[in-house]
């Protein structure tokens, strides 16, 4: 078997250190924070890139060091931590980004803000009314993008959120009031898709293909919203084609927290979806086997990798590498087939603190190797 077997991959977000918070407003840092930038270069080394920007911000002039050059600084420390991990595939923690709605949002017209709501991690994120077709304003992430490519000594994999999250997350006033009549569940299904294609076509895949333009080649397509309505499944699945038709990449799609059984099998027609990177480890407790769901991909007959969580990014508990290892074992068992298998956390580590999401993605690497030794080595 390929020395690649079980490489492990990023998956979403980390937690902005408190100098880049501090240092983005521009204001000085204060000791802890500078305790906390200190330690992090003497282990990653990531300030070597960016000297200037770092000097000034440990100098009490963040003004001086331009919010940009602090972020800079946090998507060169994030790309640091998670190469020193021993991730194969990379990205920057999402160091330039507030969250996963607000910015692409801003990208577009047709929007208009209403205000802010919460969403399930006790956060919130201002929410916006589609008043007019959607029309993109200019591809997005390519900037970020491109600063990831000069950098990174992994492979970068860009996540992106998906066209149905976007439309779940906005309230649909444009695209409903088109249709005459009553507002029943049927019209509004019919104006929801028509919404998600919009964004899909519109917006995600000029997006989409400005980053392929610029070298980028593997994108996750982020859809938690998936899970929230099984029913819609078809949509998920219609907005992932759209936004995908004609591109060549190699596209993955992002679903957490969701009963995987409930969408499927629509969600099998995703046609240019390689990987699926799902939750596993969230549910892998309490008795219970988190695994076992993919025994309905094999029943299936789905061939695609999976990006397999085997870390909870909700416990600040650290697995052990022999449990991050047993789950990959289970999981290759379910599959058949220990090559489809990459790993990595849940979800984005950006509820942990940096500490806890270090050590989690070295377990997950750690695990990875255990599992790896097995299959390779195995007992006569």
């Amino acid at each position: 078997m390929s020395a690649r077997l079980f490489p492990a991959q990023e998956i979403g977000s980390l937690m902005k250190p408190r100098w880049q918070i501090l240092g983005q407003h521009g204001e000085p840092l204060d000791a802890r924070a500078r305790e906390e930038f200190r330690g992090a270069n003497e282990r990653y080394h990531f300030a070597d890139d960016a000297p200037a920007a770092a000097a000034a911000l440990l100098d009490g002039r963040s003004r001086e060091a331009g919010a940009e050059g602090v972020r800079d600084l946090g998507a060169l420390f994030a790309l640091r931590l998670l190469e020193a991990a021993g991730l194969a595939r990379v990205y920057d923690g999402e160091a330039r980004r507030i969250e996963m709605y607000e910015y692409p949002i801003r990208q577009m017209r047709g929007f208009q803000f209403q205000g802010h709501v919460r969403s399930f991690d006790n956060k919130y994120y201002l929410k916006a009314a589609v008043t007019d077709e959607v029309r993109l304003e200019r591809p997005y992430h390519v900037e970020e993008f491109d600063f990831v490519r000069r950098h990174a000594r992994g492979e970068p994999k860009l996540p992106i959120t998906g066209p149905y999250t976007l439309a779940d997350w906005s309230y649909n006033e444009h695209y409903l009031a088109r249709r005459p009549g009553w507002k029943g569940p049927s019209v509004r299904r019919a104006a929801q898709r028509e919404f998600v294609v919009d964004l899909a076509q519109r917006a995600i895949r000029p997006t989409l293909a400005a980053l392929i333009e610029r070298g980028c080649r593997v994108i996750q397509i982020d859809e938690p919203a998936a899970g929230t309505h099984p029913d819609e499944a078809d949509l998920v699945v219609e907005g992932f084609n759209a936004a995908t038709d004609g591109l060549d990449a190699e596209f993955s799609m992002h679903i957490c927290y969701s009963d995987y059984r409930d969408l499927l099998p629509e969600l099998l027609e995703a046609k240019r979806c390689r990987q699926w990177a799902w939750e596993f480890a969230n549910r892998d407790r309490d008795g219970r086997d988190g695994y076992e769901v993919l025994k309905a991909l094999a029943e299936y007959g789905d061939s695609r990798s999976i990006g397999l969580g085997v870390v909870d990014v909700h416990r600040d508990e650290v697995e052990k590498p022999e449990l991050v290892a047993d789950r990959i074992r289970r999981a290759a068992k379910y599959l058949g087939d220990p090559a489809r298998l990459w790993v990595n956390p849940d979800c984005g580590l950006r509820t942990r603190r940096i500490d806890i999401a270090t050590r989690k993605l070295e377990a997950v690497v750690a695990g990875a190797a255990l599992a790896r030794a097995e299959f390779e080595n195995p007992r006569a």
